[in-house]
């Protein structure tokens, strides 16, 4: 978190009441893609902030969303395969109940949670720009955080972003 205070500040002011609130950092203790739910929401947020401000979306809600996306207190690591797959397809739906009984959320907010599964979960299809822009960056840190957690180093977030935003813009 270092990182992004000293670089970000504007980004920090943002989310800073979800980064300090009880019930989100429980999410550090969370096992999600072998690294933790906090630290991959985080990435999710950030970045999706700094594309949002590149292509003049709404960046303050495109960073609180992004926060907020996998916000459930859920732990796959203990639970059957069975509920594995059911909080696979329906974990937005319980990000966006959970998210709303700590923040208030917009509609867009509300949007980008509940959608950033799709195509996978189809609970919600992506209304705006900054929802398919979460769930794009979101499946490439996924990736990379897979990657990392098996200790294959030849990938940075960084370069998988780039290579995003170049399938993003159709380049």
């Amino acid at each position: 978190m270092k990182e992004i205070s000293n670089r970000e500040k504007q980004y920090i002011n943002i989310v800073s009441d979800i980064l300090e609130h009880n019930e989100f950092k429980k999410t550090k203790y969370i096992t999600h893609h072998g690294l933790n739910r906090y630290d991959h929401s985080v990435r999710v947020s950030y970045y999706s902030y700094k594309f949002a401000k590149l292509f003049r979306l709404d960046y303050d809600e495109t960073a609180r969303a992004g926060l907020l996306h996998d916000f459930f207190l859920v732990d796959n690591e203990v639970i059957s395969v069975k509920e594995k797959m059911n909080t696979l397809v329906n974990h937005p739906k319980y990000a966006e109940r959970y998210a709303a009984k700590y923040f208030e959320l917009s509609d867009k907010e509300r949007d980008i949670i509940r959608s950033h599964m799709f195509p996978i979960s189809v609970v919600a299809v992506p209304k705006y720009a900054e929802s398919w822009l979460v769930n794009v960056v979101d499946n490439a840190v996924s990736i990379c955080e897979a990657i990392s957690s098996t200790k294959v180093h030849f990938l940075r977030i960084s370069n998988v972003m780039i290579i995003v935003l170049l399938n993003f813009l159709k380049l």
